[in-house]
C-alpha cells in the first residue's frame, strides 16, 4: 500500500528528471509520526554524496505536535538515505557532469515506512519552462473536448 505524504512540485517545473530511485531514510523520533501528518516540505532541498553515503539537506520535517516542548529537534536535521552500492556509485557518476543535481521528488509510506523517491535532474531553462507550460495547455485543451464530445 502506497501513501503520498508530499510531492516536490516545483521540482518537475524547474528541473528535466533524467533518472528516479526510491530509497529509505534514517529518522530519530516523532520525525515519523510528523511526516505521516504531512508536515514535511522539500523545497529547496537536495541529496549530496559524502564517503559513499548520500544524505539530504535541507527536508524540513516540522515539530511533532503531541510532542513534549523541551526534547531537543532540529527541523532541517542533514538525513542519511539507504540506497545500494551500486545506486551511489551511478548516482555519483551523473553528479560529475555540470549542472546536474539530486533532488527528492516525492515522500511516500511504503509497507509502514516512510521512502523518499530522489531524481537525477538537470535545470531547464526559461524557455524550456514556458515550453512545459504550452505543453500543460495543450493537453488540458484536448482533455477538455474529449469530455464535451463523450
Amino acid at each position: 500500500m502506497n501513501m503520498n505524504v508530499t510531492r516536490n512540485k516545483k521540482a518537475y517545473f524547474n528541473y528535466t528528471i533524467i533518472e528516479e530511485y526510491d530509497c529509505g531514510i534514517i529518522l530519530e523520533g516523532a520525525e515519523v509520526k510528523s511526516i505521516r501528518q504531512g508536515n514535511v516540505m522539500l523545497t529547496d532541498s537536495y541529496a549530496y554524496i559524502n564517503k559513499n553515503e548520500v544524505w539530504v539537506r535541507n527536508f524540513k520535517v516540522s515539530r511533532y505536535k503531541q510532542m513534549y516542548k523541551d526534547d531537543p529537534f532540529d527541523t532541517n536535521r542533514e538525513k542519511k538515505l539507504l540506497l545500494t552500492k551500486s545506486q551511489i556509485r551511478k548516482i555519483a557518476r551523473y553528479l560529475e557532469d555540470k549542472g546536474i543535481t539530486c533532488i527528492p521528488l516525492l515522500v511516500f509510506a511504503k509497507n509502514n515506512k516512510i521512502k523518499v523517491k530522489i531524481g537525477i535532474a538537470k535545470g531547464k531553462k526559461l524557455w524550456d519552462k514556458s515550453q512545459s507550460i504550452k505543453e500543460k495547455d495543450v493537453q488540458r485543451e484536448l482533455k477538455r473536448e474529449m469530455n464535451i464530445k463523450i
